[in-house]
């Protein structure tokens, strides 16, 4: 039998960790919108732009370091609230809908982490980026036409334009999105088991 505290604890879990998770998209947004303005999508140029973003633009250090933090840290909350759900799980259309969006947002996060390999223009993110580059031309049928489509035939500025075009323009207005609609389905499971206890609850006897 399912025990109705658990039940109701997992369900606060959710929520709360549903305002974490749009709280660090906020920031990661917003940070990263800050950090544009002086960030160079090139070779070489990237890896300079962001030591100029260290060390000689005012707190440019603390807008990356956040942007870093609520990257990493989102993606982290995101797993474990789909872990807290799965127990959890209500069979309710808010339930369906955080659930869908929250798997669809976690993905989203993950593809964010991987774009931002190669933005730093360093020697551990291009050595990373070329191994799995090989994995994805792995891939059979489209492997050799999707590893082109990333790089624009090879690792250079053009391959930096386009990671920098989809990770600040597509997965992170998409991440937003999702946050927000995770949130309103969290939200309206809650709405949904409240209005199921108000049913449940006996009447008052008549004196």
């Amino acid at each position: 039998m399912k025990n109705p505290n658990v039940e109701m604890v997992l369900r606060r879990i959710t929520t709360s960790l549903s305002v974490v998770i749009i709280t660090l998209t906020l920031v990661g947004v917003s940070t990263g919108v800050l950090l544009s303005f002086n960030y160079e999508p090139a070779a070489g140029a990237a890896y300079q732009s962001l030591k100029v973003i260290n060390t000689e633009l005012p707190y440019g250090w603390l807008f990356r370091k956040a942007h870093e933090i609520a990257g990493h840290g989102v993606i982290a909350i995101a797993l474990i609230q789909i872990v807290v759900m799965f127990l959890g799980r209500q069979f309710r259309n808010g339930w369906l809908s955080a659930w869908i969006s929250g798997i669809f947002l976690t993905l989203n996060l993950i593809g964010l982490a991987w774009t931002a390999m190669i933005l730093g223009w360093n020697q551990e993110g291009y050595w990373r980026f070329n191994i799995e580059l090989g994995t994805i031309q792995a891939i059979p049928f489209i492997g050799e036409q999707l590893r082109d489509i990333i790089t624009g035939g090879a690792v250079s500025t053009v391959t930096v334009q386009h990671l920098y075009t989809i990770h600040s323009y597509i997965l992170s207005i998409t991440a937003l999105i999702l946050a927000v609609i995770h949130l309103v389905g969290a939200l309206w499971q809650e709405k949904e088991v409240m209005e199921v206890g108000e049913l449940q609850q006996p009447e008052p006897a008549n004196s």
